[in-house]
């Protein structure tokens, strides 16, 4: 009888590193790393009020050098302003990046950011809630029926 070989375990990068880059390449997005290192690439302040949406490449024209490209940033409200007038550093940045003159212009999309929300931290159950929670339960038999009631008792109550 056979033995099967040792189960060898990929990383999900590789698995789905070309979903990830058809997507990104559909934004004119060459690699994800623009997107993923922005906070590196624009700096901490730029990358808390904007993001990177896609890169628009204009269209070849036959006997004409490419012209760069427009990156379009969402920017969140009032920020967008500022941004404006920092465009000429941005702009720099993400060339240095790229190590070309690949961007020449930043379009502007004011929009709310797609920031994961924060989640809400759990307080802990007050064990002296959850006491007489229980000694209004004489009924329940079950002992650990009888705690779990007792818990949520105690958090609805706190609610």
């Amino acid at each position: 009888m056979n033995k099967p070989g040792p189960i060898s375990a990929k990383p999900l990068s590789a698995l789905l590193g070309g979903v990830f880059a058809d997507a990104y390449a559909k934004q004119g997005f060459a690699s994800r790393e623009l997107v993923t290192r922005w906070a590196e690439i624009a700096g901490t302040q730029v990358a808390h009020f904007s993001e990177p949406l896609k890169i628009q490449w204009p269209r070849p024209v036959d006997g004409q050098p490419q012209e760069p490209a427009t990156l379009i940033l969402r920017v969140e409200g009032p920020m967008a302003l500022e941004i404006q007038h920092m465009s000429d550093i941005i702009l720099e940045k993400v060339n240095r990046f790229f190590g070309w003159n690949a961007v020449g212009k930043l379009a502007l999309r004011q929009a709310p950011l797609s920031r994961a929300t924060a989640r809400r931290k759990i307080k802990p159950i007050d064990p002296t809630a959850v006491a007489r929670v229980a000694e209004t339960l004489p009924e329940v038999e079950d002992a650990a029926l009888k705690d779990a009631l007792a818990r949520l008792g105690a958090v609805i109550k706190r609610s």
